[in-house]
């Protein structure tokens, strides 16, 4: 399946942040919308970064409370973000995310984000698929023997 044909199935808001967010407010949009990461755009369109809850974790285990309040998504945000496209398959994007060691993958066409991708959604699909498969070899063997 394609990404593409994967973001409209699910029907996935968009959940993103800006580059002076308060890294409160983005903690807890990632725990109000059950996400594990989001893009952070600039302008409303350009993505300059990613915020993960892994990022979160990084600059709290570094950073003294006091001055956590102080902290943006631009100073904690990933930088180097990798991509997909909506007609990348389903099955390159887990193995982009596999060989570099991430959980969450961003889908962009035209220098717009369409749509974020997550290790579980790829797993879940592929999973799905395998269930699929064996239930129509099931119904080949039934079929066979009568």
């Amino acid at each position: 399946m394609k990404v593409g044909e994967f973001l409209k199935l699910s029907r996935q808001k968009l959940v993103t942040c800006l580059p002076d967010d308060a890294l409160a407010a983005v903690a807890k949009d990632l725990y109000v919308h059950g996400i594990g990461a989001m893009p952070v755009l600039e302008l409303g369109t350009r993505m300059v970064g990613i915020i993960s809850e892994r990022d979160l974790v990084r600059v709290f285990a570094r950073t003294n409370w006091s001055e956590l309040q102080y902290l943006r998504t631009r100073d904690v945000m990933t930088t180097r973000v990798v991509t997909c496209g909506p007609d990348d398959t389903m099955q390159s994007a887990q193995e982009l995310m596999k060989a570099n060691h991430f959980r969450h993958l961003p889908v962009v066409a035209n220098e717009r984000v369409q749509g974020m991708l997550s290790l579980r959604d790829t797993l879940a699909l592929r999973l799905q698929e395998a269930e699929d498969e064996v239930n129509i070899l099931r119904d080949i063997v039934v079929v066979a023997r009568h």
